[in-house]
């Protein structure tokens, strides 16, 4: 790689170890994994030296073409001697030689995404120095043989399956089954295998210089940064491209020294369930990537935790019980210094720990409750950082139903259960295919062998996963629980051929398609398809929602139509309903007919003798709808959508549809061409069918203001009717419509001899009405902002048809992230913060909230919570998601 000399470079090399932290714990500098290796240095923690190359480099890297500085391989110089001079080892020397891991760290945890390099510094003199020094020719071979593995699938970009497939063949022909039981002789010509499988693909030898080795390694771990892998999982975490990696340098302290020596990975508190015990698996005699990928099924750390698992081999406690007590210790020094259950990754090289990272673990969302609870209970953190402590949006999978213990299952597989809930799919074999056929509308199960980061599209995109090899901390494993997926993981009894697309259990077959069902909360496998139950939310959850609402500003309401969906936006905690969508009633089947008649009517005397027809239904509608939320605002938005869109548009359904309206074919027909409408989201649409056919809307206000009297009466609470009119443009379209329901207001009050509270208000969601929006307070007592069509509008982008491209808009940057899940602040955002600023100019007290769909989207709320809106308002489902995003945004100010 070239390298670009530039005047005034500044620095991009920190050391950490031997009593040095250049840079002390700065994130967004020095990536996480840097900063908490800097920091456990600077507590006392036995950390092996190294430096960290920082993620500006990672831009420069970039913006430069991918070639470094002639300055940063000065400042490396000094890194690696910075090592040396603690180990007493020298990098390159054949007697005594200093060997690196290579290791990528992002600003946030991406566990599997990005490259890592092992034993760096070995070559074919080196080899024999380090089987020298430790004594040990088998561990040198091992080590070796590792590396050249490692190297040639992350640096020089070979197939990995190739090595694997010698190594393989060796264990077979001299009949073993673990990779421990080879010689030093058997890995010496294993190496010998290695290099020329490098040499054959490559068409150069493996290299032997330590320096060249050392500048392919990091220019491979910057390179991941672009890899397909870590731009997917960016981009499903909302993790910004221009942060870039920063890469650990670090001497290789070794857990494949013998008996005596161990790797694993270990969190403070179980991650799964969010128990305060240690947590964590071990493999003696290896490497740290033998734990993370799953290439050999782990032991557990703990006697208990095998003990409860029935699993023979012993625990780290009882085969390690003095570095084991060691561990504990930094457990406790860990969490109680970051005040957040850690993630580790250790290592035990003869008999002597060594920390290798600590980061705050990923944790599903039962767990992340728990955690924060208990934590704030205990003293280490305030209830107002517990609960900005649990990722709202990963409240999604508390929130969905669970299996049915009742429910008969067919057990014909047990595993590892690596992340809690339940899922049933039909089963497929390769992340591409999960991807096909989820994006068909089909739930899978992603069943492999072992995942790989390359798998994290598949992941995404099944309702489970399964794997027949790997732990309770393999990639799997760590990344389902990010993603909040059922995975069992180390179902050892499974056999799987992803050629094949089958897999085999106990003499029986489970091929592509086949249904199978997961619960991730027992590691059960289970054929065909499980009942599920909903879930409680009490406990952790309803302490954590309580500490939220005391902490929130804003209020949360639902967008609900049905009784059903008010009562569950109720038991969710909804303080109301923002967004009553009256179409959707006008669509039922029993009713459908007199719309019909009613669009089909050839003057006003026609049309409101189908409306009188429709106004009990209404009435009916809007009453269980109040019984639900009775004493709560309730925003009712007057009819939407264009006629047309009740009209048949198929030649199958006009003549059954003419008998049912009782009028000719060809008068339907005929209605449904004149209706026919070239751009309906832009047509005759919202209050411009109240201002051609006002009658429409009189109905629908009669109606709520006779089923508010009802409730009243019957109940004694009150419920608040907000009539909201939709798609206005001009203070002139609220003036006509907001008449329209004063004087069915005041007619029915008048019968009724009975009054309730309401308001009128508007829909913002041209960009005309958030421009105009302080003539528009003139005559609204209300704005709700309808982002889903404001952001349409102003984008000028159809949501319908923006999946064709909004994917490659978002990959290239041209949008940070899908306009249509989370609020364009910069743009359709603007007109929102305009519209609130002038609608308060005018009416001081105007209410404003948000129902689009964006109203349960954190991002969005916190930007919501910054221009003052009143409330948001979400699915039934996204309440609890809102009410803890609408805390956090008030805290975090």
């Amino acid at each position: 790689m070239t390298a670009v000399k530039q005047q005034g470079d500044e620095q991009y090399v920190y050391r950490f170890g031997g009593g040095t932290a250049d840079a002390g714990r700065d994130k967004n500098l020095l990536g996480g994994k840097g900063a908490n290796l800097a920091e456990m240095a600077s507590i006392g923690l036995p950390v092996p030296p190294g430096f960290t190359i920082s993620t500006a480099m990672c831009t420069r890297y970039y913006e430069e073409g991918e070639a470094f500085p002639d300055s940063l391989r000065t400042e490396v110089a000094e890194g690696i001697a910075h090592i040396e001079g603690i180990t007493g080892k020298a990098f390159g020397d054949a007697g005594n030689p200093l060997l690196v891991s290579v290791r990528s760290g992002a600003r946030v945890s991406m566990p599997g995404m990005m490259d890592t390099v092992l034993n760096l510094g070995l070559n074919d003199e080196t080899v024999e120095g380090l089987a020298t020094a430790a004594g040990d020719d088998r561990f040198a071979w091992d080590s070796y043989r590792r590396f050249i593995q490692m190297y040639a699938d992350v640096v020089l970009e070979l197939d990995h399956d190739a090595f694997e497939e010698a190594l393989e063949i060796a264990k077979e022909d001299r009949g073993f089954t673990l990779d421990t039981e080879l010689s030093a002789d058997d890995l010496r010509g294993l190496v010998a295998e290695y290099k020329a499988l490098v040499e054959k693909e490559w068409g150069k030898p493996f290299p032997q210089d330590v320096h060249d080795q050392l500048w392919g390694a990091v220019g491979a771990v910057f390179g991941s940064w672009q890899s397909e892998r870590a731009k997917v999982y960016r981009r499903l975490n909302d993790i910004p491209a221009s942060w870039g990696t920063a890469v650990n340098v670090q001497a290789m302290v070794f857990g494949n020294m013998g008996d005596t020596s161990a790797t694993g990975v270990a969190f403070t508190r179980d991650p799964a369930k969010g128990d305060r015990a240690y947590y964590g698996e071990f493999l003696i005699n290896a490497q740290g990537e033998d734990v993370v990928a799953g290439i050999r099924t782990p032991q557990y750390l703990t006697r208990a935790a095998r003990e409860e698992a029935g699993a023979k081999p012993l625990s780290m406690e009882e085969a390690m019980p003095e570095v084991y007590g060691q561990l504990a210790k930094v457990f406790d020094t860990l969490e109680n210094h970051y005040r957040d259950m850690q993630d580790i990754e250790f290592t035990v090289e003869q008999a002597k720990l060594w920390m290798l990272q600590t980061r705050s673990g990923k944790r599903t969302a039962k767990a992340a409750l728990k955690i924060a609870v208990e934590m704030a209970e205990e003293g280490l953190i305030t209830r107002d950082e517990a609960v900005c402590r649990v990722d709202a949006a990963a409240l999604d999978q508390l929130l969905h139903p669970t299996l049915d213990p009742k429910a008969t299952r067919d057990v014909i597989a047990k595993g590892l259960p690596a992340s809690p809930g339940a899922a049933s799919g039909k089963a497929v074999f390769d992340a591409d295919t999960a991807e096909k056929r989820a994006a068909a509308g089909e739930a899978v199960i992603l069943v492999r062998t072992e995942t790989s980061p390359e798998d994290i599209h598949g992941m995404h995109a099944a309702k489970g996963i399964l794997t027949a090899r790997g732990g309770m901390t393999s990639h799997a494993a760590v990344v389902a629980r990010g993603m909040g997926r059922p995975c069992v993981s180390g179902a050892g009894g499974l056999s799987i051929s992803a050629r094949d697309k089958v897999m085999r259990v106990g003499g029986r077959e489970v091929r592509e398609g086949d249904l199978l069902t997961l619960d991730g909360a027992t590691g059960e496998v289970m054929a065909g398809e499980v009942a599920t139950v909903q879930p409680e939310l009490s406990g952790d959850f309803g302490t954590l929602m309580e500490w939220a609402d005391a902490a929130r500003r804003m209020k949360v309401r639902a967008n609900a139509e049905t009784p059903a969906d008010c009562r569950t936006a109720r038991e969710f905690g909804a303080e109301g309903v923002g967004l009553c969508r009256t179409e959707h009633m006008f669509f039922d089947a029993a009713r459908i007919t007199a719309v019909r008649q009613m669009i089909l009517a050839s003057d006003e005397a026609g049309r409101r003798v189908a409306l009188d027809r429709l106004l009990p239904e209404q009435r009916a509608d809007f009453a269980a709808i109040f019984e639900v939320m009775a004493g709560l605002p309730v925003t009712v938005r007057l009819l939407d959508p264009p006629l047309h869109e009740f009209l048949p548009h198929e030649e199958a359904e006009f003549a059954e549809v003419a008998t049912a309206a009782g009028v000719e074919v060809e008068v339907l027909k005929r209605r449904a061409a004149e209706l026919h409408e070239f751009n309906p989201m832009l047509g005759h649409r919202g209050c411009r069918l109240g201002v051609t056919y006002p009658e429409i809307y009189e109905m629908q206000a009669r109606a709520i203001f006779e089923a508010a009297i009802d409730v009243a009466e019957k109940s004694g609470a009150a419920p608040i009717p907000e009539v909201m009119i939709p798609l206005v443009a001009t203070r002139r379209e609220v003036d006509l419509m907001k008449a329209v329901v004063d004087r069915a207001a005041k007619a029915v009050f008048a019968e009724r001899g009975r009054e309730v509270e309401y308001l009128v208000g508007t829909m913002i969601e041209l960009p005309r009405a958030a421009l105009k929006a302080g003539e528009i307070a003139e005559s609204a007592q209300f704005f709700s902002f309808g982002t889903n069509d404001l952001t349409q509008t102003t984008l000028g982008v159809s949501r319908d048809d923006a999946a064709r491209f909004l994917g490659a808009y978002v990959e290239q940057g041209v949008y940070s992230k899908d306009p249509f899940v989370s609020l364009d602040i910069e743009g359709v955002g603007e007109l929102v913060e305009i519209a609130a600023e002038r609608g308060r100019a005018t009416r001081p007290d105007i209410k404003l909230g948000i129902c689009g769909e964006h109203g349960g989207d954190p991002a969005s709320i916190a930007f919501c919570e910054r221009i003052g809106l009143d409330y948001v308002s979400a699915s039934p489902y996204r309440v609890p998601i809102a009410r803890l995003a609408a805390a956090q945004a008030a805290l975090r100010g």
